[in-house]
Protein backbone atom coordinates (compact mmCIF):
# COMPACT_ATOMS: atom_id res chain seq x y z
CA UNK A 1 0.00 0.00 0.00
CA UNK A 2 1.45 3.34 -1.04
CA UNK A 3 2.02 6.08 1.56
CA UNK A 4 0.02 8.63 -0.45
CA UNK A 5 -3.70 8.38 -1.03
CA UNK A 6 -4.11 10.62 -4.06
CA UNK A 7 -2.44 11.06 -7.42
CA UNK A 8 -1.61 14.63 -6.44
CA UNK A 9 0.15 13.37 -3.33
CA UNK A 10 2.11 10.85 -5.38
CA UNK A 11 3.22 13.52 -7.85
CA UNK A 12 4.18 15.83 -4.99
CA UNK A 13 6.36 13.05 -3.53
CA UNK A 14 7.93 12.39 -6.93
CA UNK A 15 8.45 16.08 -7.61
CA UNK A 16 7.08 15.64 -11.13
CA UNK A 17 4.08 14.40 -13.03
CA UNK A 18 3.58 10.66 -13.20
CA UNK A 19 4.14 8.88 -16.49
CA UNK A 20 1.20 7.01 -17.99
CA UNK A 21 2.65 3.74 -16.66
CA UNK A 22 3.11 5.19 -13.17
CA UNK A 23 -0.43 6.59 -13.20
CA UNK A 24 -1.74 3.15 -14.18
CA UNK A 25 0.34 1.49 -11.47
CA UNK A 26 -0.87 3.99 -8.89
CA UNK A 27 -4.53 3.38 -9.72
CA UNK A 28 -4.01 -0.37 -9.55
CA UNK A 29 -1.86 -0.73 -6.45
CA UNK A 30 -2.20 2.37 -4.28
CA UNK A 31 -4.80 0.89 -1.93
CA UNK A 32 -3.81 -2.76 -2.35
CA UNK A 33 -2.44 -4.58 0.73
CA UNK A 34 1.19 -5.55 0.27
CA UNK A 35 0.53 -9.25 0.90
CA UNK A 36 -1.98 -9.37 -1.94
CA UNK A 37 0.37 -7.44 -4.22
CA UNK A 38 3.24 -9.83 -3.56
CA UNK A 39 0.91 -12.80 -4.03
CA UNK A 40 0.55 -11.80 -7.67
CA UNK A 41 3.71 -13.83 -8.28
CA UNK A 42 1.59 -16.97 -7.89
CA UNK A 43 -0.73 -15.72 -10.62
CA UNK A 44 2.27 -15.04 -12.86
CA UNK A 45 3.45 -18.61 -12.30
CA UNK A 46 0.11 -20.26 -13.01
CA UNK A 47 -0.71 -18.17 -16.07
CA UNK A 48 2.73 -18.54 -17.63
CA UNK A 49 2.89 -22.28 -16.95
CA UNK A 50 -0.51 -22.73 -18.61
CA UNK A 51 -0.11 -20.32 -21.53
CA UNK A 52 3.55 -20.17 -22.58
CA UNK A 53 3.65 -23.56 -24.39
CA UNK A 54 0.38 -23.01 -26.26
CA UNK A 55 1.76 -21.39 -29.47
CA UNK A 56 3.87 -24.45 -30.27
CA UNK A 57 1.01 -26.77 -29.32
CA UNK A 58 -1.39 -24.87 -31.59
CA UNK A 59 1.13 -25.07 -34.43
CA UNK A 60 1.39 -28.83 -33.95
CA UNK A 61 -2.38 -29.12 -34.05
CA UNK A 62 -2.96 -26.92 -37.10
CA UNK A 63 0.15 -27.78 -39.13
CA UNK A 64 1.51 -31.13 -37.89
CA UNK A 65 3.64 -31.79 -40.97
CA UNK A 66 5.36 -28.42 -40.68
CA UNK A 67 5.86 -28.82 -36.92
CA UNK A 68 7.37 -32.28 -37.39
CA UNK A 69 10.11 -30.86 -39.62
CA UNK A 70 11.29 -28.82 -36.62
CA UNK A 71 11.11 -31.64 -34.07
CA UNK A 72 14.44 -32.74 -32.59
CA UNK A 73 13.15 -36.30 -32.13
CA UNK A 74 10.85 -36.91 -35.11
CA UNK A 75 11.04 -40.68 -34.63
CA UNK A 76 9.51 -40.53 -31.16
CA UNK A 77 5.72 -41.02 -31.26
CA UNK A 78 4.08 -37.66 -30.67
CA UNK A 79 0.85 -37.57 -28.66
CA UNK A 80 -1.82 -35.16 -29.83
CA UNK A 81 -1.50 -31.61 -28.49
CA UNK A 82 -4.94 -31.86 -26.91
CA UNK A 83 -4.00 -35.00 -24.97
CA UNK A 84 -0.73 -33.38 -23.88
CA UNK A 85 -2.59 -30.34 -22.54
CA UNK A 86 -5.19 -32.43 -20.73
CA UNK A 87 -2.41 -34.55 -19.26
CA UNK A 88 -0.64 -31.41 -18.07
CA UNK A 89 -3.78 -30.14 -16.34
CA UNK A 90 -4.28 -33.45 -14.52
CA UNK A 91 -0.62 -33.73 -13.52
CA UNK A 92 -0.13 -30.14 -12.35
CA UNK A 93 -2.02 -30.41 -9.06
CA UNK A 94 1.23 -30.51 -7.10
CA UNK A 95 2.53 -27.44 -8.89
CA UNK A 96 -0.73 -25.58 -8.28
CA UNK A 97 -0.81 -26.46 -4.58
CA UNK A 98 2.82 -25.47 -4.04
CA UNK A 99 2.42 -22.19 -5.94
CA UNK A 100 -0.86 -21.23 -4.28
CA UNK A 101 0.11 -22.60 -0.87
CA UNK A 102 3.35 -21.67 0.90
CA UNK A 103 5.04 -19.93 -2.02
CA UNK A 104 3.27 -16.52 -1.79
CA UNK A 105 3.86 -16.38 1.97
CA UNK A 106 7.55 -17.23 1.63
CA UNK A 107 7.90 -14.74 -1.21
CA UNK A 108 6.17 -12.04 0.84
CA UNK A 109 8.58 -12.58 3.74
CA UNK A 110 11.57 -12.52 1.39
CA UNK A 111 10.06 -9.44 -0.22
CA UNK A 112 10.61 -7.32 2.87
CA UNK A 113 13.95 -8.93 3.70
CA UNK A 114 15.40 -8.15 0.26
CA UNK A 115 13.99 -4.63 0.07
CA UNK A 116 11.82 -5.09 -3.00
CA UNK A 117 10.00 -1.90 -4.03
CA UNK A 118 6.29 -1.73 -4.79
CA UNK A 119 5.68 2.01 -5.00
CA UNK A 120 6.76 4.88 -7.20
CA UNK A 121 8.74 5.68 -9.22
CA UNK A 122 8.64 2.71 -11.57
CA UNK A 123 12.04 1.53 -12.81
CA UNK A 124 13.32 2.84 -16.11
CA UNK A 125 13.79 0.57 -19.11
CA UNK A 126 17.56 0.74 -18.60
CA UNK A 127 17.32 -0.16 -14.91
CA UNK A 128 14.98 -3.05 -15.66
CA UNK A 129 17.26 -4.36 -18.40
CA UNK A 130 20.31 -4.26 -16.13
CA UNK A 131 18.47 -6.12 -13.38
CA UNK A 132 17.32 -8.78 -15.83
CA UNK A 133 20.88 -9.29 -17.09
CA UNK A 134 22.17 -9.78 -13.54
CA UNK A 135 19.32 -12.12 -12.64
CA UNK A 136 19.88 -14.17 -15.76
CA UNK A 137 23.62 -14.56 -15.15
CA UNK A 138 23.16 -15.52 -11.50
CA UNK A 139 20.35 -17.97 -12.21
CA UNK A 140 22.16 -19.53 -15.17
CA UNK A 141 25.24 -20.22 -13.05
CA UNK A 142 23.28 -21.67 -10.14
CA UNK A 143 20.90 -23.76 -12.24
CA UNK A 144 23.85 -25.25 -14.14
CA UNK A 145 25.40 -26.62 -10.96
CA UNK A 146 22.01 -27.64 -9.60
CA UNK A 147 21.34 -29.58 -12.78
CA UNK A 148 24.73 -31.26 -12.48
CA UNK A 149 23.84 -32.28 -8.91
CA UNK A 150 20.43 -33.59 -9.98
CA UNK A 151 22.15 -35.83 -12.52
CA UNK A 152 24.35 -37.48 -9.93
CA UNK A 153 23.21 -40.97 -8.97
CA UNK A 154 21.60 -39.85 -5.71
CA UNK A 155 20.07 -36.65 -7.06
CA UNK A 156 18.64 -38.37 -10.11
CA UNK A 157 17.14 -41.33 -8.27
CA UNK A 158 15.75 -39.37 -5.33
CA UNK A 159 14.65 -36.12 -6.97
CA UNK A 160 15.07 -35.67 -10.70
CA UNK A 161 14.13 -38.94 -12.42
CA UNK A 162 10.42 -38.06 -12.68
CA UNK A 163 11.32 -35.09 -14.87
CA UNK A 164 12.71 -37.47 -17.50
CA UNK A 165 9.73 -39.80 -17.66
CA UNK A 166 8.31 -37.90 -20.63
CA UNK A 167 9.68 -39.47 -23.82
CA UNK A 168 8.02 -37.01 -26.23
CA UNK A 169 9.20 -33.54 -25.15
CA UNK A 170 6.76 -30.65 -25.08
CA UNK A 171 6.77 -27.27 -23.40
CA UNK A 172 4.57 -28.60 -20.63
CA UNK A 173 7.27 -31.11 -19.67
CA UNK A 174 9.21 -28.21 -18.20
CA UNK A 175 7.05 -28.29 -15.09
CA UNK A 176 6.68 -32.07 -14.92
CA UNK A 177 8.81 -32.76 -11.86
CA UNK A 178 8.64 -33.53 -8.17
CA UNK A 179 7.85 -30.76 -5.72
CA UNK A 180 11.43 -30.85 -4.45
CA UNK A 181 12.77 -30.47 -7.98
CA UNK A 182 10.54 -27.48 -8.71
CA UNK A 183 11.35 -25.88 -5.36
CA UNK A 184 15.11 -26.13 -5.90
CA UNK A 185 14.89 -24.50 -9.31
CA UNK A 186 12.56 -21.81 -7.97
CA UNK A 187 15.11 -20.95 -5.29
CA UNK A 188 17.73 -20.25 -7.97
CA UNK A 189 15.40 -17.60 -9.40
CA UNK A 190 15.49 -15.67 -6.12
CA UNK A 191 19.24 -15.27 -5.75
CA UNK A 192 19.55 -12.51 -8.34
CA UNK A 193 16.73 -10.40 -6.87
CA UNK A 194 18.18 -11.01 -3.39
CA UNK A 195 21.59 -9.69 -4.47
CA UNK A 196 20.25 -6.77 -6.51
CA UNK A 197 16.78 -5.74 -5.24
CA UNK A 198 14.38 -4.23 -7.74
CA UNK A 199 10.77 -3.26 -8.25
CA UNK A 200 8.09 -5.93 -7.96
CA UNK A 201 7.14 -5.42 -11.62
CA UNK A 202 10.70 -6.40 -12.57
CA UNK A 203 10.22 -9.60 -10.59
CA UNK A 204 7.07 -10.42 -12.52
CA UNK A 205 8.86 -9.81 -15.80
CA UNK A 206 11.87 -11.88 -14.70
CA UNK A 207 9.78 -14.86 -13.65
CA UNK A 208 7.76 -14.68 -16.87
CA UNK A 209 10.88 -14.64 -19.04
CA UNK A 210 12.45 -17.52 -17.13
CA UNK A 211 9.34 -19.67 -17.40
CA UNK A 212 9.17 -19.04 -21.16
CA UNK A 213 12.84 -20.00 -21.39
CA UNK A 214 12.12 -23.25 -19.54
CA UNK A 215 9.33 -24.13 -21.94
CA UNK A 216 11.50 -23.29 -24.92
CA UNK A 217 14.20 -25.63 -23.61
CA UNK A 218 11.69 -28.48 -23.16
CA UNK A 219 9.51 -28.07 -26.25
CA UNK A 220 11.55 -30.55 -28.30
CA UNK A 221 11.67 -28.27 -31.33
CA UNK A 222 14.17 -26.05 -33.07
CA UNK A 223 13.70 -22.90 -35.14
CA UNK A 224 15.73 -24.38 -37.99
CA UNK A 225 14.40 -27.09 -40.28
CA UNK A 226 16.00 -30.50 -39.91
CA UNK A 227 17.88 -31.88 -42.87
CA UNK A 228 16.15 -34.80 -44.53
Amino acid sequence: MMPYGTAAGAEAALGRSMSWAEALWFRYSAAMPELWLTSHIALVYLVMYAVAPLPVMVLQQLAPAYALRHKLQPGVPQPSPVSVYLSYISESKGLTLSVLGPFPLIYSAAFKLFGVRTGLPLPSVWETAMHLVVYSLVEDYLSYWLHRFLHTKWGYEKIHSAHHEKTAPSGFAGSYATGTDLTLYTITLFFGPAIVPSHVTTHWLWFSIRIMEAFDAHCGATCTTREA
